[in-house]
C-alpha cells in the first residue's frame, strides 16, 4: 500500500504530519513517499505540479494532501498558481467524485454557529461532482465583448456544461452512497435558470430508477443552502455539481463547530483517492503550531476506508478523535470554556496516545 504524501503550503506541512504520525502508530507497513506540491512545489521546480509528483501520484494506492496557496502566490500567471495543483490532480487522476461528511460530534455541539438542538447527532454526506462544471468548461478567458449591455469592454468569461455520462456516474454514486446510510437522497440544482442543471435534473431522475429503495428529492442550490441552516438533519446525502458542492460543502463545515474538523475523500473509477481537509492553506496562522489536525487525521481514516481496505484502521482512528474530543482536548479553532488548549502537535500526539 503506497502513499504518496503530499504537505504542500501555509500550514499543510504542519497538520500532514500529525497525521502521518496517527498512520504509522498503526504498524500497517505502509510505504509513504513524500514530494512538493503547489507554491513548495512552485519554489523547487517552477511548477506547482512538477511532473515528478505528478507521476508518484499516479503510482500510488492513495494520496494524503495538506493544503495549497499562499498570497504572495497571487501575482504569478494563473497556471502557475499553487491552486493549479489541485485542480490538475483532479483532472489527470480522474478523481470525479468528492466525498465531504459534515459530521457534529457530541462534545462540539457549542462550537457550531446553529443552536444546539438543531445539530445534535448531524450526520451529511456532501457528494460533490469535481471534474466537471464551470471550474473545467470550455470556452473561457477575456476578450472584448462582442455585444451584451457594454459592447467593446473588456470582458470575462467561462463555461458550465455537463455530459450525460458525467452526471449518470455521480448520480450512481450518490445513491449507492444512501444504501449505506438512510437511503434518502437531495440533488441540488438550478434548473429553473440553467441548462446545464435542467439536464443535471433530468439525468439523475432517471438514473434513480435503478434505485426504488432510495428516495430522491430536488431542490434548488439557494432553497438548499437555506435550509442548510434552517433544518440541516432533514438532509441524508447531497450530490451537486463542483460549483455549488464547493458552496454548500463549507457552509455545512460551520455547522460542525469548525472547518478543522471537515476532512473530505475525491475519488476515480478505481478507487484511487485524494484525501484533504476541507479547509485550505491558512497562511495567516502557518508555522504557529495552533492549526487543528483533526480534519486531516480523519482524512487518513477515509483514506484507509475507501482506498486501502483498512475498514478496522479506520474505526480506530475515529474512535481515537473522539476519545481526544471527550477528554477536552481543543485546539484554538474548537476552544471554549471549560476545555483544555492544545496546539497542533499536542493533539496529534493525543490521538495517537489514545490509538495506543
Amino acid at each position: 500500500m503506497k502513499i504518496a504524501v503530499l504537505p504542500g503550503d501555509g500550514i499543510g506541512p504542519e497538520i500532514v504530519a500529525e497525521a502521518v504520525k496517527v498512520l504509522e502508530a498503526l504498524d500497517l507497513k505502509l510505504e509513504m513517499e513524500t514530494a512538493p506540491v503547489g507554491g513548495a512545489a512552485y519554489e523547487v521546480a517552477g511548477h506547482p505540479l512538477p511532473e515528478s509528483t505528478l507521476g508518484l501520484a499516479r503510482e500510488a494506492d492513495a494520496i494524503l494532501f495538506g493544503a495549497v496557496g499562499d498570497w504572495k502566490y497571487d501575482k504569478l500567471d494563473r497556471p502557475l498558481r499553487p491552486e493549479q495543483a489541485i485542480l490538475g490532480l483532479r483532472k489527470h487522476l480522474g478523481l470525479f467524485a468528492n466525498f465531504r461528511p459534515a459530521i457534529c460530534y457530541e462534545q462540539l455541539t457549542h462550537a457550531s454557529s446553529l443552536k444546539p438542538e438543531l445539530v445534535a447527532g448531524l450526520d451529511i454526506l456532501i457528494i460533490r461532482e469535481l471534474t466537471g462544471d464551470i471550474y473545467f468548461g470550455q470556452p473561457r478567458g477575456r476578450r472584448t465583448a462582442p455585444d451584451g449591455h457594454f459592447p467593446g469592454a473588456e470582458e470575462a468569461f467561462d463555461t458550465m456544461r455537463y455530459s450525460r455520462p458525467e452526471i449518470e456516474r455521480i448520480a450512481r454514486v450518490a445513491f449507492e452512497a444512501a444504501r449505506k446510510r438512510s437511503k434518502r437522497v437531495t440533488s441540488v440544482d438550478k434548473a429553473n435558470v440553467l441548462e446545464t442543471f435542467q439536464l443535471w435534473k433530468d439525468v439523475v431522475t432517471e438514473v434513480h430508477k435503478d434505485y426504488p429503495d432510495v428516495q430522491l428529492d430536488h431542490m434548488y442550490v439557494d432553497n438548499a443552502a437555506m435550509q442548510l441552516v434552517k433544518a440541516p438533519k432533514a438532509f441524508d446525502v447531497i450530490v451537486t455539481g463542483n460549483m455549488f458542492g464547493d458552496i454548500l460543502s463549507d457552509e455545512a463545515s460551520m455547522l460542525t463547530g469548525s472547518i478543522g474538523m471537515l476532512p473530505s475523500a475525491s475519488l476515480n473509477d478505481k478507487k484511487q483517492g485524494l484525501y484533504e481537509p476541507s479547509h485550505g492553506s491558512a497562511p495567516d496562522i502557518a508555522g504557529k503550531g495552533v492549526a487543528n489536525p483533526l480534519a486531516t487525521i480523519l482524512s487518513a481514516a477515509m483514506m484507509l476506508r475507501f482506498s486501502l481496505g483498512q475498514e478496522e484502521a479506520a474505526r480506530r482512528i475515529e474512535a481515537a478523535v473522539q476519545k481526544v474530543l471527550a477528554q477536552g482536548l481543543r485546539t484554538p479553532d474548537i476552544h471554549s470554556e471549560g476545555t483544555t488548549r492544545v496546539g497542533t502537535v499536542q493533539m496529534g500526539d493525543a490521538v495517537v496516545n489514545a490509538l495506543r
